[in-house]
């Protein structure tokens, strides 16, 4: 017991979290840069590609996320073969999802774009790189269930050593494939595709292993064709509301891309550079609040549950130091790391306008992570939901439109919205948490049942 609960500390679980998402984080930085050098409108299509690609991975994120919390869960309750028939299904189901949106964005990439109001100029490149990585998309779904599972058995450094290859390789293809070096074609955007999903596909290989050997009994081929009814209607029981609360996020995020688009290329462009480098500041914050997802489900699970609800708050309150120091860090640093990205005198004035903003954005979006990963740990995802779709659906899109674009006071004004919502969602989070409404549920005998019906019925 205690080695399981060395496993599933704090520390444990959120150093590799952060290593990984670091490298992520530089990886991504180092993508804007090479892809900068093609044009900002390039950078601009990446950008508004990425919102894209994350408003359908919800789609089989619901399935990994929810199965995620679960397998932490029953390992918690000592569950064990439980967890890992979850863990199963959850890649099996997210794979088939994923082939779903492969076939969809490489058949109507440029339809898609249009629909979207991406303009006229930028629908070429959006046609390659929509089609192509997109097309990949299945191999993606397989890395997020992948990486899921493993990290919810309490393995959070496993992610994170494929992590490490999958960086160094991906900045090696993408130097060779988009100059032309390394003795590699020069293919510029398309060099960015081939690198992604080249990237996508050794990660996989890499995590598929790493998974057959993450629980007691190794995983077979043939144990990817079983199918518990009773523990799929658990993760869509608790999934559901998680994936309707990440669709309200990447929908707003990208109907405000929208938004930014209809402002110009270069607030496009912008909001992308901007967004590469607010990735800095929340790194750490991100990392402890999914290491205290993983925690607090594995402590409910356990039913110890005064040890869960004092988690969150230490998770929160690590999480603001560290989250402040990167984004005052980065408000001294911003110019010249903006020159990195583009020369253009306009495109880092505007950036070096949002710096300022962002040091007020920043502990919101901390408490807002910390709190809702929280409830989400415990079953609370309904709540966590409808919250979302009030605060994301008035606050951050409807709101943005309106003093962004209504009102004309562009960038500025969508972003002011972006702050508001974060708080409103956080404080509301905080009211919830402190409710202890799962958390003393749990805490009743047989709280967490020993057959396969649910427990989290009552969410």
């Amino acid at each position: 017991m205690q080695s399981l609960d060395r496993k599933f500390s704090l520390w444990t679980l959120a150093w590799p979290v952060f290593i990984e998402v670091l490298l992520q984080t530089m990886l991504g930085t180092v993508d804007t840069i090479m892809v900068s050098r093609i044009s900002d409108d390039a950078v601009a299509v990446v950008g508004f590609s990425g919102q894209l690609f994350g408003a359908l991975t919800t789609l089989f994120m619901t399935i990994a996320g929810g199965a995620g919390i679960l397998i932490a869960q029953r390992i918690g309750s000592q569950r064990r073969e439980d967890a890992r028939t979850l863990a199963v299904m959850a890649i099996t189901t997210s794979t088939a999802i994923g082939l779903l949106i492969s076939f969809l964005l490489f058949s109507e990439a440029r339809s898609i774009a249009k629909l979207l109001g991406l303009s006229a100029e930028l629908l070429p490149l959006a046609d390659t790189y929509i089609s192509y990585v997109g097309g990949g998309m299945f191999l993606a779904a397989m890395t997020a269930a992948l990486g899921t599972a493993i990290r919810n058995t309490g393995n959070t450094r496993g992610p994170m050593y494929t992590g490490i290859v999958i960086n160094v390789v991906h900045i090696f293809l993408n130097y060779g494939l988009i100059f032309g070096k390394l003795g590699m074609p020069e293919w510029g955007l398309f060099g960015v595709t081939v690198s992604d999903n080249s990237c996508r596909l050794l990660s996989v290989v890499i995590l598929l292993y790493m998974f057959r050997h993450s629980f007691e009994r190794t995983i077979r081929l043939r144990d990817y064709l079983r199918f518990d009814v009773k523990l799929f209607k658990e993760i869509l029981r608790i999934g559901w509301p998680m994936g309707v609360n990440m669709s309200c996020w990447v929908f707003s995020q990208l109907a405000i891309y929208s938004f930014i688009a209809l402002l110009g290329s270069k607030e496009l462009a912008a909001r992308t550079y901007m967004n590469t480098l607010e990735s800095f500041c929340f790194m750490l914050g991100y990392a402890f609040a999914l290491a205290v997802q993983i925690r607090i489900a594995y402590l409910y699970g356990e039913g110890r549950t005064r040890e869960a609800y004092s988690a969150a708050y230490r998770a929160m309150g690590l999480g603001l130091l560290l989250v402040m120091a990167n984004a005052l860090l980065l408000f001294a640093l911003g110019r010249p790391m903006l020159g990195l990205f583009t020369s253009d005198p306009e495109i880092v004035a505007m950036g070096v306008s949002l710096l300022g903003l962002n040091l007020i954005l920043q502990p919101g979006k901390m408490l807002n992570m910390a709190l809702g990963n929280a409830l989400n740990a415990v079953g609370d995802t309904r709540f966590t939901m409808f919250v979302s779709i009030g605060s994301l659906g008035i606050i951050a899109t409807l709101c943005s439109y309106g003093f962004g674009i209504g009102l004309g006071w562009g960038l500025i004004g969508i972003y002011a919205c972006m702050i508001a919502d974060e708080y409103v969602r956080g404080a509301l989070s905080l009211w919830r948490w402190r409710g202890r409404k799962y958390l003393n549920r749990a805490a009743a005998p047989h709280a967490v049942p020993h057959s396969g019906s649910s427990a989290l019925s009552a969410g």
